[in-house]
């Protein structure tokens, strides 16, 4: 049975056009855009002007939005969208949205963080405010697969070795595709990033805020650059932070990764090998064939614990998963790493790849965020390729990613031919736009360094802004220099010095 999870009240992000900065967040907004249909012109002033009651919910103020389903057709039909606001602690300068990337992230619960998330200079000047986009978390969920269903796919073998293996992993990629067809309808053509974006305008409006004040991060600084080609007249101060490309098709980002992880895997094996518990040993090369090693061995030997077998697909994506934040990251991986390589006790690994995947204990998974990254992913960036094609990549990337390259090859076949058509995006030049900060990190394995400098790049209007070390995004993770930067940027609208780089 498929489960269903309800919608509830919480969440909004966007920007609105010629009004500065500075203006009274209580100001009345400009008018909203008209969308004409083949009949007559649907006025969106409903939606844009429709009151918000909000109620609290514990750390938070929460309420639900209602967006048409279609812009271009608002009168077929609406959704709801959830939307959550932390009040500024001092002199309020206005709202600032926040979106934690996915996609498939909650910006709802992330923005419950706002003691954390930002510095408290932003704290106490801005309300935070998060918005679930559309089909994510509490906002119009999509619905595409049930818990038993997403741990089939979890551990397909990702690296087939016959025709045979080939043929199955390419009938469960099919199940994303074919669920959300059965589980969402028509929801399914409208969860892409475009119509994600003009929510954020419409949560703009409705919060009363004159233009949009944004942090993203990851897949966040994409929603980001995609509002401010939209409506580039309506960007206040926006901070793109772990830039991800909308230009980049889906083999580009899928590629970009699969080298970026296998850098960071080194990393952490560089790491590693300046412990006392370090499961591994030998020279970095020396290492890291030992992960590889082990993982293949998992193929034909999996660990058990209690009704879970550890195979090579779940491990090597236990792995993947927690080289996002060394400081954290890093040293309970290489606990779980020592439990399973050298006791044979996988439990550990597996508690690691539950948190990051939304896995409670009983075996339900506690939100939708899986499936709505297939559901987004695959609607932004479609992928038309065969298998044959895929099987190139795969012996492609084996070169310079050996670890994660063929899999994250083979999981192309999952946006493949997708049932839902979006409007995509293409580029985001942003013209006419305020200046947009970039920040990027020189080891991010999510986003590597040079999409950071290429979205800067595309932008009309924006400064990159460097942060050397290792990890996924940069803001409030430990660097003064990165921290002061951007909080400046928010505060005044001034942007660093171009070229500065902080450690």
């Amino acid at each position: 049975m498929r489960r269903r999870r309800k919608a509830a009240a919480l969440l909004a992000p966007v920007a609105l056009a010629g009004c500065s900065f500075g203006a009274s967040p209580e100001a009345v907004p400009p008018s909203p855009p008209t969308t004409p249909t083949a009949s007559a012109p649907v006025s969106l002033d409903p939606f844009y002007e429709q009151p918000v009651r909000w109620v609290n919910c514990g750390p938070a103020d929460c309420a639900t939005i209602t967006a048409p389903l279609d812009y271009e057709r608002p009168q077929d039909g609406t959704i709801d969208l959830a939307i959550t606001r932390v009040a500024a602690t001092g002199d309020r300068l206005g709202t600032l949205f926040v979106n934690p990337g996915g996609p498939g992230a909650s910006a709802v619960e992330y923005a419950k963080l706002a003691d954390v998330i930002v510095g408290a200079p932003i704290r106490e000047r801005y309300d935070i405010v998060g918005i679930d986009p559309r089909g994510v978390g509490l906002s119009s969920p999509v619905e595409c697969l049930t818990d038993a269903e997403l741990d089939e796919l979890g551990a397909a073998d990702g690296t087939p070795d016959s025709v045979e293996e080939e043929e199955r992993l390419a009938e469960l990629s099919r199940l994303p595709a074919d669920g959300c067809v059965d589980g969402s309808g028509d929801l399914l053509a409208h969860v892409g990033t475009v119509d994600s974006a003009r929510d954020l305008d419409l949560a703009r409006a409705v919060v009363g805020d004159d233009v949009l004040n944004y942090v993203g991060r990851s897949y966040g600084t994409m929603l980001g650059a995609t509002y401010a080609e939209l409506f580039p007249e309506r960007v206040g101060r926006m901070v793109l932070d772990g830039a991800l490309p909308a230009s980049l098709d889906l083999v580009e980002v899928t590629r970009g990764q699969a080298v970026g992880f296998e850098l960071a895997l080194r990393d952490f094996v560089e790491d590693c090998l300046d412990q006392s518990d370090c499961p591994l040993n030998g020279e970095v090369e020396e290492a890291q064939q030992q992960v590889r090693d082990w993982l293949a061995s998992l193929d034909a030997t999996p660990l058990s614990s209690g009704d879970r077998d550890l195979n090579e697909p779940l491990a090597a994506y236990a792995i993947l998963a927690n080289l996002y934040v060394p400081e954290f990251d890093y040293p309970r991986l290489r606990t779980a790493l020592d439990d399973a390589m050298n006791r044979g006790e996988p439990s550990t690994l597996f508690d690691m790849l539950d948190d990051r995947i939304s896995r409670g204990p009983d075996g339900r998974y506690t939100d939708n965020s899986t499936e709505a990254f297939y559901a987004v992913t695959c609607l932004d960036r479609p992928y038309r390729g065969s298998v044959e094609e895929v099987r190139m990549l795969a012996t492609d990337w084996s070169e310079q990613a050996p670890t994660f390259g063929p899999a994250l090859a083979w999981g192309l076949l999952t946006c493949q031919d997708w049932p839902a058509e979006g409007e995509g995006i293409g580029t985001t030049a942003a013209e006419g736009s305020n200046p947009i900060l970039v920040v990027s990190t020189t080891h991010d394995p999510a986003t590597p360094f040079s999409w950071g400098e290429q979205l800067a790049d595309e932008l009309a209007n924006a400064q990159l802004l460097t942060y050397d070390g290792i990890g996924h995004t940069a803001y409030q993770r430990g660097s003064g220099c990165i921290d002061e930067a951007v909080d400046g940027y928010l505060l005044t609208g001034e942007l660093p010095p171009a070229g500065t780089v902080c450690e």
